[in-house]
């Protein structure tokens, strides 16, 4: 039995899937939280202003994560700094909206925790591409 090295052409379907499930749930949020500080009075929240950052540089930077995916110690150290970030982003959107009537609020709730659930699985499974390096654990016959 010889064990073979698997080839790394691009992104695996899950991490694929993933990324693109991030990017539109942040592409949500940003227009969302958008629309919150366009009709606040010049005085939008700090948490707001913080969920509409993470919200843009997601949307910016996951565009360049397609094209990370030969590198797996690069997407898993981008994984990690953006599950955290969304993690903080989760945490002040349930202090802010959670006991609102706003539907939009709870939408960003909602698209909020599915973008650091699924970025949490990326840290997972580039974690996993990154310690096994390639190496392919099946028989080739």
């Amino acid at each position: 039995m010889a064990v073979t090295t698997r080839e790394r052409t691009g992104l695996a379907p899950f991490l694929t899937i993933c990324n693109a499930l991030i990017w539109i749930s942040a592409v949500i949020v940003m227009g969302i939280v958008s629309y919150f500080i366009s009709i606040s009075n010049d005085n939008p929240s700090d948490h707001t202003i913080y969920e509409e950052v993470i919200a843009v540089l997601t949307v910016a930077f996951f565009l360049v994560a397609f094209f990370l995916g030969t590198y797996p110690g690069y997407v898993l150290l981008f994984n990690v700094i953006f599950s955290y970030l969304w993690l903080v982003a989760v945490v002040f959107t349930a202090q802010d909206y959670t006991y609102g009537n706003s539907a939009l609020a709870h939408t960003v709730e909602a698209f909020s925790f599915i973008a650091f659930f699924l970025l949490f699985f990326n840290v997972l499974y580039s974690w996993d591409m990154a310690h096994r390096g390639g190496v392919r654990r099946t028989a080739v016959v």
